[in-house]
């Protein structure tokens, strides 16, 4: 079976407070959008935010979604002060600094935001991990 994953979709409580978050925070723009749902095309998958009780509804599993598990998303960037600047801009679209920008003891830099929803934002910075024109992220060693 081909390793891929297509959508992640996240369970939100305000929709137009998610949009600003991911809209003024990240500079992304949905690609399809109504009352209760927003969907952003990456680079090679989608990513979802729907309202919970909506994704609670669908999925059968009422009141699972509205909490964060325990995982983190990733965003990578070019550098260091990329890290740091896009912190505070996401900051200043309503999230919530988990961890300020530092230097890990395997090497690169990186920080964390949480959404609105408290869905953790890794920000980070790996020389050896490639992004190339697209955003797609090659692993490196």
């Amino acid at each position: 079976m081909q390793q891929q994953i297509s959508v992640i979709t996240l369970g939100i409580a305000d929709l137009a407070r998610s949009k600003r978050f991911y809209g003024d925070g990240f500079g992304w723009t949905p690609v399809f959008e109504n009352e209760e749902i927003a969907f952003y095309q990456m680079n090679g998958l989608v990513l979802g935010t729907w309202l919970a009780d909506k994704l609670d509804e669908d999925s059968q599993r009422p009141g699972k979604t509205n909490t964060p598990g325990a995982f983190a998303l990733a965003h990578n960037v070019g550098g260091e002060a990329e890290v740091d600047a896009l912190i505070e801009q996401l900051k200043g679209a309503g999230g919530t600094v988990l961890r300020p920008g530092d230097a890990p003891p395997h090497g690169g830099y990186r920080g964390y935001v949480a959404d609105p929803d408290g869905h953790a934002w890794e920000i980070a910075f790996n020389p050896a991990w490639k992004i190339d024109d697209k955003g797609l992220v090659t692993f490196g060693v």
